[in-house]
């Protein structure tokens, strides 16, 4: 079946059989590079002359008066001093105003044969031929015109508009070679007069791929066995001076034309890759009426390249490419010959295809081979290296050698070997993946069951040390509910609120240890790994304590007590698997972390709050707001922990609560310093605040004893707790 799989990439890579998806995924594998290389740096050496909305407004609508291209023209060489001229337009027919019309009638007229009336037509004729004033702007300048050629007709005909231009290769150029360029039916080229005005003239023409975008520019186009250059080429000839163009043959076929010492690479179609160098705007932009109106920045015009394009919206000249979906073909143009001048115009050879086929066989026969004798993790860790030397190989080509190899195969074919043998060793792996998940079905969610049960090898039952965060929850006065109730009550009770919290905690990706009694332990991040752990407990917690209000208002319906519960949590390294003896064993954890999560969740009554959470999980949780409890030295342990209890987001607290927040850490300072009567008015007037809240009588009472038994000159603010 490897093998299969190999010969079908083979197939594509020999062209033997060309597979649309795979093409498919070359050409956006081709986008990504293009993006991700892109310089993205400014070229001010070409200049877009731009017949914007601006230029629109105030010019009129397109197209404008020859006249006012002659303007235009007359502007860009004479005042601003641009070193050539290229335009993106093309001007097929003679312009005809009516007032041209009017004069050649009155002037064709034989009872108007005076002489004096014919010299004031003349001069009439030559003010309104607005044609010969832009053709005699043309004289002795760098102009460079464009030209397009058109398909069939509906009919099944084609259409001809203006003369053409002298080819670049006559007819019989390629005699004996199989050059085979895009060509054309039809053609529109310019008026007879302005083309024979013009430098050069190249072809406007770019060649859509199959979904549309433009990612290459056709530098010959065919009419009738002639061959005719692009505008790029012709701009980029009269920039380096080059009369012409030699075409670069191998064995393969044509692969480059040279111009003025510049080798252009091109692909079997004679069309380049165009080198974007950034989004739309990489080249400066002045709008055509500010160049008309003289309102130009100079600066940005003179001794630069100007090409003359449409950019509005509505003049339909935008082309959907690999950099934008809206990139004006003026700048399509600006890109090419930039790269042409640079020469960073990538190559896409015939033999590329020869080098994706060998690459495709190497590394197929490589996966084949090893993959059925490599563990899981191998052959993961092999596929991810073959991956990355095969996309390695294909960019140090893009990027050091300008090169463009196809990388969309030989990347498919080492994912599909890894898939399928992968695939296949599943079949192996279901009996060891189901008796795993069964093991710890036993301690989490059926959720969290499903997630092992993709990845069993990640997880163990084996007691090893990882940093978790483990919650303990205790009923308040469970005993004198217990005494209250009957025990069918007392168990239907029970089960409606353990059942509730359970849940909670299982959507907050929690493991539930183990019931005592009223009691629930927790833990978060095993045995699936969890990098947020923390903050899902403390989540869970309030998310806990808020289930409990919603339960005492169903029991207070039912007659039962309402409940209040006391849950403390902390953040720390600990022992996890499965533990136990001989005769019984659970999924658990220990250590002095759980030890003071217990102790924590015992402190809640002492201090009137339903949560408190130590500062390992308050730092680990930052996106909290935490009212500080106190520092303790808790039992059976000697190093003190600040406590805190969560209040709930931090950009869904009230400014009331953040003052009383700021009040209370300035009353903790003074406290803690000794400073005992303005501590004790801090926490009066915070009593006054809130009544309710027990915290701040306890520290009046601990000041207040303090007045008459002064704590030792070592005291660090410590409260030393000796119960549990």
């Amino acid at each position: 079946m490897s093998l299969l799989i190999l010969l079908v990439f083979l197939m594509h890579t020999s062209q033997w059989h060309r597979w649309e998806l795979i093409d498919r995924l070359d050409r956006i594998a081709y986008d990504v590079r293009l993006r991700l290389t892109m310089p993205e740096t400014p070229d001010d050496r070409i200049v877009i002359v731009a017949i914007d909305e601006k230029s629109l407004a105030q010019q009129g609508r397109w197209p404008w008066p020859r006249d006012r291209m002659a303007r235009l023209l007359d502007q860009l060489v004479d005042h601003y001093g641009v070193a050539l001229v290229a335009f993106d337009v093309v001007f097929a027919e003679p312009e005809e105003t009516s007032a041209l019309a009017l004069l050649d009638e009155l002037g064709a007229n034989p009872a108007e044969n005076d002489p004096q009336l014919q010299a004031r037509y003349q001069q009439l004729r030559d003010r309104f031929d607005h044609d010969a004033t832009f053709v005699e702007s043309l004289h002795g300048r760098n102009v460079v015109l464009g030209m397009f050629f058109t398909g069939k007709n509906e009919s099944g005909g084609s259409q001809t508009a203006g003369a053409l231009p002298a080819p670049m290769f006559p007819h019989g150029s390629f005699t004996g070679r199989r050059v085979p360029v895009p060509s054309g039916d039809g053609y529109a080229a310019n008026f007879a007069a302005l083309q024979a005005k013009g430098f050069a003239t190249g072809h406007l023409m770019a060649l859509p791929d199959i979904d549309g975008l433009v990612r290459r520019v056709p530098m010959l186009y065919e009419y009738r066995g002639d061959y005719y250059e692009s505008l790029s080429m012709a701009v980029a000839r009269n920039v380096l001076d080059a009369r012409g163009v030699t075409p670069g043959f191998t064995d393969a076929g044509l692969e480059w034309l040279e111009l003025g010492g510049h080798p252009v690479p091109v692909d079997a179609r004679a069309s380049a890759l165009i080198p974007f160098i950034g989004r739309r705007g990489s080249f400066p932009y002045v709008s055509a009426t500010d160049v008309i109106n003289g309102n130009a920045p100079a600066a940005v015009l003179e001794g630069r390249i100007a090409l003359v394009g449409a950019t509005a919206a509505g003049l339909l000249d935008l082309r959907a490419t690999p950099v934008q979906a809206d990139y004006p073909g003026v700048e399509v143009h600006a890109n090419m010959i930039a790269g042409i001048l640079d020469a960073t115009i990538k190559s896409n050879p015939p033999h590329t295809r020869g080098a994706e086929f060998l690459l495709v066989l190497a590394a197929g026969l490589l996966m084949a081979l090893l993959l059925p004798v490599l563990s899981p993790v191998w052959a993961g860790t092999m596929t991810l290296l073959l991956l990355g030397a095969v996309i390695s190989v294909n960019l140090l080509a893009w990027q050091g050698g300008d090169f463009v190899f196809p990388l969309a195969a030989s990347v498919l074919t080492v994912l599909a070997l890894f898939l399928f043998n992968m695939w296949y060793a599943y079949f192996f792996e279901t009996r060891r993946k189901r008796k795993l998940a069964g093991l710890f079905g036993e301690y989490i969610p059926p959720e969290l069951v499903k997630e092992m049960s993709e990845n069993p090898e990640s997880f163990s039952l084996e007691s090893q040390n990882r940093e978790l965060t483990v919650l303990f929850s205790d009923v308040r006065d469970f005993t004198s509910i217990s005494e209250g109730l009957g025990a069918g009550e007392l168990s239907q009770l029970m089960d409606a609120y353990l059942g509730a919290m359970t849940r909670v905690i299982y959507d907050h990706r929690g493991t539930v240890d183990k019931y005592i009694g009223d009691a629930i332990m927790a833990f978060w991040g095993a045995p699936i790994h969890d990098q947020d752990h923390a903050r899902n407990a403390v989540y869970g917690a309030l998310a806990m304590a808020s289930q409990v209000r919603v339960l005492s208002k169903e029991f207070r319906q039912r007659g039962w007590p309402e409940l209040h519960i006391g849950m403390g949590i902390n953040t720390a390294d600990m022992n996890v698997g499965n533990m136990g003896s001989q005769f019984r064993h659970a999924y658990t954890v220990l250590g002095d972390g759980v030890n003071l999560a217990s102790r924590l969740e015992g402190l809640t009554k002492n201090y009137g709050v339903a949560i408190i959470v130590s500062r390992a999980t308050r730092d680990a949780v930052p996106t909290l707001a935490y009212r500080e409890l106190d520092r303790v030295r808790v039992k059976g342990r000697h190093e003190p922990v600040s406590i805190y209890e969560p209040l709930g987001p931090l950009d869904e607290v009230d400014d009331k609560t953040r003052d009383e927040l700021e009040l209370h850490r300035e009353a903790l300072k003074l406290y803690r310093t000794r400073n005992w009567e303005l501590a004790e008015l801090q926490f009066l007037n915070l009593g006054k605040r809130s009544p309710q809240r027990f915290l701040y009588k306890l520290y009046i009472e601990r000041i207040n004893h303090f007045h008459d038994n002064p704590p030792p000159a070592d005291w660090d603010g410590v409260h030393t707790h000796l119960e549990k």
